[in-house]
């Protein structure tokens, strides 16, 4: 299978979360029917990833069973498939992650970067990309006053850490990707000093994926509710592009495609 991180960026990452607790979407898509419409407008809005997560990550969030994980995305992954779009799937769980590439998915996304027991053996034997996030904590308590000397040099160092052993355990570092993880054990300041020094945080040219999407970060600059974020989701992320990054992960698929091209036209005048 033929790496999605060599076509040509920025490219959007579609999210689908089939949860009844993701802290945006939770619960309008846990449905199959409902997830599956949504797959397929965003594939109209010109998506080029959609990335299904079974388990919500939201801080505060529980853990879910590994059955119950499968039972939520398995049988939409398998649809889904049928639409001729790359697939990723958001999980950490060894089990989950290989049923999902045993089905076809272009990208393992994992907010714990492979640190499951695992974890590691599964991707290095599949022909995947992955994702390696950095997160301070665990979901359940990661947002209970994170604390760094410096936020841009830890998660970096996390990440090397994550690369390496990635490429001791034989994973391709041409299959590699990395998430500074906003939102994920860091607070307001933390989010935009990783924003600001967003290419100080590629490490071997390694493409970077960044998520802002309707984050609670937007709810402490500007007093916005969920469902009113999506200018300030696609302004953020336009910013990390315009600082390197490849990959934008969003709820907003047609609003960020268009501001991407935008872009991309006045980025390409001589």
């Amino acid at each position: 299978m033929e790496s999605i991180l060599k076509k040509p960026g920025p490219l959007v990452m579609g999210i689908l979360n089939v949860t009844p607790d993701s802290f945006s979407d939770g619960g309008r898509f846990s449905q199959y029917s409902h997830a599956l419409k949504h797959a397929e407008k965003m594939v109209r809005d010109g998506v080029d990833i959609i990335d299904i997560g079974g388990e919500s990550t939201r801080p505060g969030a529980k853990s879910v069973a590994e059955q119950d994980e499968l039972e939520r995305v398995m049988p939409l992954l398998e649809s889904i498939k049928q639409l001729d779009i790359a697939i990723s799937i958001d999980t950490s769980k060894p089990q989950v992650m290989q049923a999902a590439i045993s089905a076809g998915v272009s990208m393992i996304n994992d907010v714990r970067a492979l640190q499951e027991e695992g974890a590691l053996a599964v991707v290095a034997e599949a022909n995947v990309d992955v994702c390696l996030m950095h997160m301070q904590g665990q979901p359940r308590d990661m947002q209970v006053h994170p604390s760094y000397e410096n936020v841009v040099v830890e998660v970096r160092d996390f990440l090397q850490s994550r690369v390496e052993a990635c490429l001791s355990s034989g994973i391709d570092k041409e299959r590699i990707c990395l998430d500074p993880g906003i939102g994920f054990g860091k607070a307001l300041e933390h989010n935009c000093e990783l924003l600001k020094e967003i290419a100080g945080l590629s490490i071997d040219g390694l493409p970077l994926l960044v998520g802002v999407s309707r984050k609670r970060m937007f709810s402490e600059i500007l007093g916005l509710d969920i469902d009113q974020r999506m200018i300030a989701s696609v302004a953020a992320g336009l910013i990390a592009v315009t600082k390197g990054a490849k990959i934008l992960r969003v709820h907003d698929v047609k609003a960020t495609k268009e501001a991407i091209e935008v872009y991309k036209a006045i980025e390409s005048i001589k």
